[in-house]
């Protein structure tokens, strides 16, 4: 068998090329072809793009951050959807399902699903592409699965520019799905416009083991797995999750939470629930919430980089780098207080001098 050519390799995946990267001739990355890829739809540009997100090399965030700039203008409106639920609930079930009926109605689907990271190895499974086969094949859906990290909450820290990124690629429906129940759903909620929450039927008390802040959160209550034996089960719990939703106050954008009903795997109730998301769309359009939720989470956003960039540059500090250790070691034997350990490092830090 004669060695591969040059021109073997470039024909096994002639869109590298046009993504603006080589990857057998490691050429330089080209922002400005990657952006105008990203615009045009290209998904694999779109899915270089992230991976230079995750990417912790300095020079790969500032190549990103001309991107994020150069994309920002191509950006089509989006309609963001947070989805969580316990695990076993069927998420990728329900997604792959709702994926498919939303591109029957004409939209392009990005499923951003973050995969929780082992602090051990730091690996990340990363099976949801494996388990949506149908929906990752169809040329009007993106899935990006992407390690969680240390993250607040398992929610991926760069998953907001993803969602930019998607958006510049043309994009219209964004679903964020989450680790699980727990902290992420915080994140998550902040950074989309519709938060759905998937609920078991049969699991117990319906009203036991699921956090009332994020029930409170929920725009949607979605009982999944109603079929067969279940049915029964499934339409109580909804009945009882009715029921409870009247003891929560009332939205600030008059939003009346709805609890549903659907089988992802025999593809019953998907179209209600996407009924749902239009009359919530339809109603805080109207009132202009939509809108005022978005230029908040903006803020947030910003406010959060901020945090995250003045922690990176102490954490860097050549002094505070140099004496971290030795003034964790005096926490540690309890000779100084953690107060007083933070205010030393802060004063290395604004390059004040301090006896310790």
């Amino acid at each position: 068998m004669r060695p591969p050519t040059d021109s073997d390799h470039s024909n096994l995946n002639p869109k590298l090329r046009h993504a603006g990267l080589d990857l057998h001739r490691r050429t330089p990355l080209i922002p400005e072809t990657l952006a105008e890829n990203i615009c045009r739809g290209d998904r694999v540009a779109l899915a270089r793009a992230i991976t230079l997100l995750e990417s912790s090399l300095p020079e790969h965030r500032e190549t990103v951050a001309q991107i994020l700039e150069m994309c920002m203008p191509c950006r089509v409106p989006s309609f963001r959807v947070g989805i969580t639920g316990s695990p076993g609930v069927g998420k990728s079930t329900f997604i792959e399902a709702f994926g498919m009926y939303a591109g029957t109605q004409g939209s392009k689907i990005a499923v951003l699903a973050v995969d929780p990271s082992s602090r051990l190895s730091r690996g990340s499974i990363l099976g949801d592409k494996t388990r949506m086969t149908t929906l990752s094949s169809s040329e009007f859906a993106f899935i990006r699965p992407s390690p969680a990290g240390e993250s607040l909450g398992g929610v991926a820290k760069m998953t907001r520019d993803t969602i930019l990124l998607c958006e510049a690629a043309g994009y219209d429906l964004i679903l964020v799905e989450t680790v699980g129940v727990g902290q992420s759903e915080m994140a998550v909620h902040s950074m989309t416009d519709f938060f759905l929450l998937l609920l078991l039927p049969g699991a117990g008390d319906e009203l036991q083991g699921i956090k009332r802040g994020i029930v409170e959160m929920a725009d949607l209550l979605v009982v999944n797995k109603a079929d067969g034996e279940r049915l029964p089960l499934a339409r109580r719990a909804r009945g009882e999750y009715l029921n409870a939703l009247h003891l929560f106050p009332p939205k600030e954008n008059g939003w009346s939470p709805q609890v549903l009903t659907c089988s992802a795997a025999e593809n019953t109730g998907i179209e209600e629930v996407w009924n749902s998301m239009q009359a919530f769309r339809s109603h805080t359009a109207a009132n202009d919430s939509m809108e005022r939720r978005r230029r908040q989470q903006a803020l947030a956003a910003m406010e959060e980089q901020l945090q995250s960039a003045l922690r990176e540059l102490f954490l860097h500090h050549p002094v505070v780098r140099d004496q971290l250790p030795a003034i964790e070691q005096e926490v540690l034997s309890g000779r100084i207080s953690p107060a007083k350990a933070a205010h030393i490092l802060l004063t290395f830090f604004l390059n004040q001098n301090v006896s310790p």
